[in-house]
């Protein structure tokens, strides 16, 4: 079983984050996710960064992964 720490570390590999937190029960992941490859991206986009950093791994080890994702500009504002 994957957990959420390794999930994390597999998207930081794939993508550089300004920002990343995930939490999950081993087979259901939420993460937070800030990057500068999100600006200017629609969400479908966003995720399609982050499963190309997951890879095959979101297929085998990964069965759910919800997703918020940021440029650090929408973050900013967010965080006020």
């Amino acid at each position: 079983m994957v957990t959420a720490e390794q999930v994390q570390q597999y998207i930081a590999a794939g993508l550089t984050c300004d920002y990343l937190t995930v939490a999950g029960d081993g087979q259901h992941f939420e993460a937070v996710i800030v990057a500068a490859a999100f600006s200017g991206k629609n969400r479908v986009e966003r995720h399609r960064l982050v499963y190309q950093a997951l890879g095959d791994r979101m297929r085998a080890e990964i069965h759910a992964l919800s997703m918020k994702t940021l440029s650090p500009e929408e973050w900013a504002q967010q965080q006020g």
